[in-house]
């Protein structure tokens, strides 16, 4: 049977802002229980991203889509001259290096716009987020700011604070294993994320992750999309069991 993820109940105030003015567009976001925004639901990218966060064409297994990077304003990765070159050689390979087609987690910022759903869950000292593919969770800690340093995780070490009804995220402690999506885009393990959720409507978060990674980009560079909720009357998470097709396929292809 499969599993499902239940939503939790509003609280108090969802679904109306109140008050003065907001962060975004004079929206006052609902209020967790201990005052801050409450950012609880199930939520969504509709969009390309994780085909592409640079304009790009269809291609075999990749929609067509616009760039999601906001800085620089050319809508491109800044790569230095060697990582272009290796994004170029992932692109065309990338049925077989991508590592989401062997069911590894996703890394971070690509959890947040694939083509999966997932949940939040908040309280004061931690935020969980629930992926519908593959199991994931991401543990976002409150009250302690300091990354482990030493060790290396698919999705990072998350470390997150309030500005004002913006939840900002430090993310650190990668591996190199991840893209950002499955046209190679790439990444050191040295890659650092800072990631900003903001809801803007009752209906619609505003996310934005600025990466910073010297030995793969010239400069910081900043995406930018919005995330939209699950407005069901009994939204859930449906339970996906990944398999990968890839090594089914070479298994299939080696026992003719």
């Amino acid at each position: 049977m499969a599993g499902l993820w239940f939503a939790p109940l509003p609280a108090a105030g969802q679904g109306k802002g109140g008050g003065k003015g907001g962060p975004k567009g004079g929206y006052t976001a609902p209020r967790a229980g201990d005052g801050k925004a409450d950012l609880q639901g199930i939520w969504q990218a509709w969009n390309t991203a994780g085909y592409g966060l640079e304009a790009h064409n269809a291609a075999t297994g990749i929609h067509a889509g616009k760039s999601f990077v906001v800085d620089p304003a050319d809508g491109m990765i800044p790569y230095l001259p060697a990582a272009r070159k290796k994004q170029q050689e992932n692109f065309e390979k990338r049925e077989q290096l991508d590592t989401m087609n062997h069911c590894y987690m996703t890394g971070v910022p690509r959890f947040t716009y694939i083509d999966f759903p997932f949940q939040i869950f908040q309280t004061p000292k931690y935020i969980e987020f629930i992926s519908e593919y593959a199991h994931m969770v991401r543990n976002i800690y409150m009250d302690k700011q300091t990354h482990y340093g030493d060790l290396e995780f698919w999705n990072g070490d998350s470390r997150g604070h309030w500005e004002g009804d913006t939840l900002v995220v430090d993310v650190a402690d990668f591996n190199d294993q991840t893209w950002f999506d499955a046209s190679g885009d790439h990444h050191s393990n040295a890659l650092k994320v800072v990631e900003r959720y903001t809801r803007t409507g009752p209906d619609v978060m505003q996310y934005e992750a600025t990466m910073t990674d010297p030995q793969t980009f010239s400069r910081p560079w900043t995406i930018r999309m919005d995330l939209h909720r699950d407005t069901d009357q009994y939204p859930t998470l449906l339970e996906y069991e990944c398999h990968s097709y890839f090594e089914d396929d070479a298994n299939r292809l080696g026992s003719r």
